[in-house]
């Protein structure tokens, strides 16, 4: 029986739709504790309806569905390591007095008039020298976002900081497994792709500094009574001294030496447990519950500091909650929900679903501007449906090399589309593999950080809005009579 062309495309889109009711009714009901498990049971629901629409009407054989399941999980693997070690991080950093010690000395050197603008620009630089968006927000992040705090700032507008600087250097970063990749899969020469890129991403970036600039010159900040509160709390119950400095920057250099994300991470938690063990042993203690200061009790103190939710009591609820750690349990949630979302994305990619629904998108190539702002949609929609940005990435590319071939454009203009939608979006997205590790590390909701992410917001606009100008945007045939 042959198939209407129109109903495949709408049976494609139905588990789309039902996912995005049931996000929507999961957010509005639990609010930010969406992510606690109504999403996702969301993303299975919307799995099953499209592989039930798979089997029975597309009579996809089960086999396909369940090797579409397993590569989309299996791609995700390292991912989630990195999150559990990452939650060992950032607790055995606090425990440690690594992260107390960057905040106290923030709060002595950033004011806090420049503390937004001065947050971007140096995730931004660590970032491009360490090439790891995650990374940065999960260790220089987490002091900043401390600090930020005890200067009186919303979380939700220092994460955007935090986010919009991290995410500058993940696109613009030679070390960037996201730029790498973009190019990779666009042939595009890397640092042709990096330079072709700052086209768009240098305004974006003076535009987001500009905004930081305003917000912090006109936001009344803490009184000044409050911080040296939270420096003397600080200061009363850590040791706090420089040579807790050695961890960060020891971290940082292996990042920048390029060893495996999940061996920094691993050798970073070690040195922040051997740090607790010197300079904190009486915090351990009171995290193992234990009075006595022994073998035993830091032994529980730095296992527990690793895997479990843990408080201090600091005497101020708030700062009682700045040092709080959540450790490799805090992040089950976070993996839970990475899990299911590539379920989701495996189903809708091995059945077919996805490629009808890009389909929808080719009519409107035509133009220059249409072609930019089509790719830049696409990879966004894609960081929705697949909920990762290295899979929304290869699908992108792959989805619409023919066509710039076919227009005559050049491969980096759509490298660049891809950077500028795929990459910087995903942390935007609540469901997303990035969206969902930014939130769960820094502790603030994805729907809470989003309006104040201006770099990763304006990327997309600004890519489209360079398309419309036609700066530096040639055809195949205007290059090769330039160079010759």
């Amino acid at each position: 029986m042959m198939r209407h062309p129109k109903l495949d495309i709408l049976l494609s889109l139905l588990p789309v739709i039902i996912l995005i009711i049931m996000l929507a009714k999961v957010i509005r009901a639990f609010g930010s504790d969406a992510l606690n498990g109504g999403s996702q049971v969301s993303l299975l629901i919307s799995a099953g309806v499209c592989c039930a629409i798979s089997l029975l009407y597309f009579h996809i054989p089960w086999k396909n569905l369940e090797e579409g399941v397993k590569r989309s999980v299996g791609s995700v693997t390292t991912a989630i390591i990195i999150l559990l070690m990452i939650g060992a991080i950032s607790g055995v950093w606090i425990l440690s007095g690594v992260v107390p010690t960057l905040i106290h000395y923030g709060l002595m050197l950033i004011h806090p008039k420049f503390f937004l603008v001065t947050t971007c620009i140096i995730c931004a630089i660590v970032s491009v020298l360490t090439g790891s968006s995650w990374s940065t927000i999960a260790t220089i992040g987490i002091a900043l976002l401390g600090i930020g705090q005890a200067q009186g700032f919303n979380s939700g507008l220092i994460v955007g900081a935090i986010i919009s600087g991290a995410y500058f250097g993940d696109k613009m970063s030679p070390l960037s497994d996201t730029t790498v990749l973009a190019s990779t899969m666009s042939d595009v020469p890397l640092f042709s792709h990096i330079r072709y890129m700052m086209y768009t991403v240098v305004p974006t970036m003076v535009i987001t500094l500009t905004i930081f600039t305003i917000i912090g010159l006109s936001y009344s900040v803490a009184d000044a009574t409050l911080i040296n509160l939270y420096q003397q709390l600080l200061q009363e119950h850590f040791n706090l001294s420089p040579w807790l400095m050695i961890v960060p920057i020891l971290t940082i250099v292996m990042i920048i030496k390029k060893w495996p994300a999940v061996i920094v991470l691993f050798l970073s938690s070690l040195l922040g447990a051997l740090f607790a063990l010197i300079f904190q042993p009486h915090i351990l203690a009171e995290v193992a519950g234990i009075t006595e200061i022994n073998a035993y009790s830091q032994f529980v103190g730095v296992m527990r500091g690793m895997y479990d939710i843990t408080s201090i009591d600091m005497g101020h609820p708030q700062v009682s909650e700045l040092v709080s750690t959540r450790g490799m349990t805090g992040m089950l949630n976070t993996i839970y929900l990475i899990l299911c979302a590539m379920c989701f994305g495996g189903v809708m990619t091995s059945s077919g679903m996805l490629q009808r629904i890009t389909q929808l998108i080719l009519p409107f190539t035509r133009t220059r501007t249409s072609l930019v702002a089509s790719t830049v949609s696409t990879g966004f929609f894609m960081d929705c449906m697949v909920a990762d940005q290295y899979l929304s990435i290869i699908l992108t590319a792959n989805m619409f090399k023919g066509v710039f071939h076919r227009r005559g454009y050049e491969e980096r203009l759509m490298s660049r589309c891809i950077e500028d939608s795929a990459t910087v979006t995903s942390p935007l997205i609540p469901w997303s593999s990035c969206g969902m590790t930014q939130a769960t590390i820094l502790g603030v909701s994805t729907l809470t950080y989003l309006p104040y992410c201006f770099f990763n917001i304006i990327s997309p606009l600004m890519s489209i809005l360079v398309a419309a100008i036609g700066y530096k945007i040639f055809k195949k045939k205007e290059v090769a009579a330039t160079e010759s």
